[in-house]
């Protein structure tokens, strides 16, 4: 049993968080390599303006904007967030000057795990409550059976998406230490 939820969750979990900072990683070295570091300044607007897109998604659940299917905008959601991360972890390299893009930065990748476990928790939760519903539907049961018995998973993935009540103050928290950087970036340099 531990193995299989070590297999199934653990792995693709890392796999994804350390394709992030790998990638980012080499990404950076490549760019140092071929002394083109200055690129990885405008990388910082590109990857913003990247994050900002996936907010999209937000702005769809909130009901300001109606332009997508919620599931294709939280599939976009996911793509720009994890791609202007990586691109703001290029910008910042390895080399901080100051304590503001390292809690910056530490903010971003906790943001970044703290996304991929919701993720994770929703698929999981969804991926179980379709094989309940299908294996009641062929034992036969009846949609008010099925109803019953679909109950507490229903509460259940409601109780996941409570992993928003954590992810979201990351965020902003993550957006307000952005915030602070880009404007004194602007003020004294």
């Amino acid at each position: 049993m531990k193995t299989g939820i070590i297999l199934k969750d653990i792995i693709p979990f890392l796999t994804w968080y350390a394709t992030l900072i790998f990638g980012a990683l080499f990404f950076d070295f490549v760019l140092h390599y071929f002394d083109l570091v200055f690129i990885g300044r405008y990388l910082g607007y590109l990857g913003t303006f990247t994050i900002l897109l996936s907010f999209l998604y937000s702005l769809n659940k909130r009901k300001v904007i109606s332009f997508a299917t919620p599931k294709v905008l939280l599939d976009y959601h996911e793509y720009f967030a994890l791609s202007g991360s990586i691109l703001i972890l290029v910008h910042a390299g390895i080399h901080f000057n100051a304590l503001l893009p390292w809690l910056a930065v530490g903010m971003l990748l906790i943001n970044v795990a703290s996304g991929l476990v919701g993720k994770h928790l929703l698929q999981r939760a969804n991926k179980t409550s379709r094989e309940r519903k299908l294996s009641f539907k062929n034992e036969g049961m009846s949609p008010q059976e099925m109803e019953k018995e679909l109950f507490w998973d229903s509460v259940s993935m409601d109780a996941m998406k409570q992993w928003r009540t954590i992810h979201l103050p990351i965020t902003y928290f993550l957006a307000l230490l952005s915030l602070i950087h880009i404007l004194s970036v602007i003020l004294f340099h």
